[in-house]
């Protein structure tokens, strides 16, 4: 383990929550993904996150709160379908976009009047707590790479940072993200479109939407770049695996392809590896959560292959969140 990667036992969470409170960036494990934390109220701690991703300044970044009182401290209101969501799915892996309060630097929110906040659960939301600062973080990892999901990634991509092992995360997908007036989506994530529709009927709309066959995902111009994003985690370019990543939408389509190009590595269910040799395989699971868990990770992979071929899922459930991942992972959708 490298020397820069502590153990979350409660000595290394109280010197993360020290080193948080006095400004220094702390890469830590939330059941998400790996945060970059910094204190939200202090504009010079939060530009060090921007700073140490590459992230463009129109990104906004999450908050995280360990409770309602911080909450109260970062949201100027929360509406009474957020209260609903927040006493049904918090902690958890929820975010809210809520009107924010003057003390938020506009450096976390882009320079928008809203404020993206969740409350995370276990080893994240000790650290807040005991930080006693809401926490911006947004994923731990170099500024369009895949998201981390262990402690390792984190170094991968940061070899000086402060960084909490609190192993693999839960979901390996980031967290969903909802605004409102009206209520919608603004980013597919851990808690599922049909469990929030259960709140709000038909009446909810989704920003998510699949790109169509044979597109090449846009990956950024300057224009998209200087026009704040409503909700972090929504750039097109984003998640990318070092190698190009093909995304199938037809089984017949993978199998062929793959057969003509032997140096290709192949990401698929687990019950699709027979049909490829063992070398040129990595079984994301069996269930869609597993699939999920496991994706980010796999799009890490060091195993050998000139490019990553994937298979598409089925778009409904978590299913949604992983075809957003992929989609915009992508170097060309056929």
């Amino acid at each position: 383990m490298p020397s820069n990667v502590r153990s979350a036992t409660p000595a290394a969470l109280r010197a993360a929550a020290a080193r948080i409170a006095r400004g220094d960036l702390v890469a830590f494990p939330t059941e998400t993904v790996y945060g970059l934390g910094a204190n939200a109220l202090d504009e010079k701690a939060v530009s060090k996150i921007f700073e140490a991703k590459g992230r463009p300044a129109g990104n906004p970044v999450i908050v995280h709160v360990a409770n309602l009182l911080m909450l109260r401290r970062v949201a100027a209101k929360v509406p009474p379908e957020a209260r609903e969501l927040i006493r049904r799915f918090w902690p958890g892996p929820l975010t809210l976009v809520l009107p924010k309060r003057r003390a938020v630097p506009d450096a976390v929110t882009a320079g928008l009047s809203t404020v993206a906040v969740r409350m995370p659960d276990g080893i994240a939301r000790d650290l807040v707590r005991l930080a006693g600062v809401p926490v911006a973080a947004p994923s731990a990892n170099r500024s369009g790479r895949p998201s981390p999901t262990t402690a390792a990634h984190v170094a991968e991509d940061f070899s000086g940072l402060f960084v909490l092992d609190g192993g693999a995360t839960a979901y390996g997908l980031e967290s969903t993200v909802v605004a409102f007036d009206p209520p919608r989506i603004l980013r597919q994530g851990a808690i599922t479109e049909e469990e929030l529709r259960g709140f709000f009927g038909k009446g909810m709309k989704t920003s998510a939407a699949g790109w169509r066959a044979g597109h090449r995902p846009e990956r950024g111009g300057r224009r998209r770049e200087e026009t704040p994003a409503e909700s972090p985690g929504t750039r097109y370019r984003h998640y990318a695996p070092e190698r190009p990543l093909i995304l199938f939408r037809r089984r017949k389509d993978l199998l062929a392809y793959a057969q003509a190009h032997p140096q290709a590595l192949v990401l698929c269910p687990a019950w699709l590896a027979p049909f490829f040799a063992a070398s040129r395989v990595v079984p994301l699971g069996d269930s869609i959560e597993e699939i999920g868990r496991n994706l980010f990770a796999a799009l890490r992979t060091r195993q050998e292959g000139l490019e990553i071929l994937a298979l598409a899922v089925p778009r409904r459930g978590l299913g949604r969140a992983v075809m957003d991942r992929l989609e915009r992972a992508a170097t060309l959708i056929v």
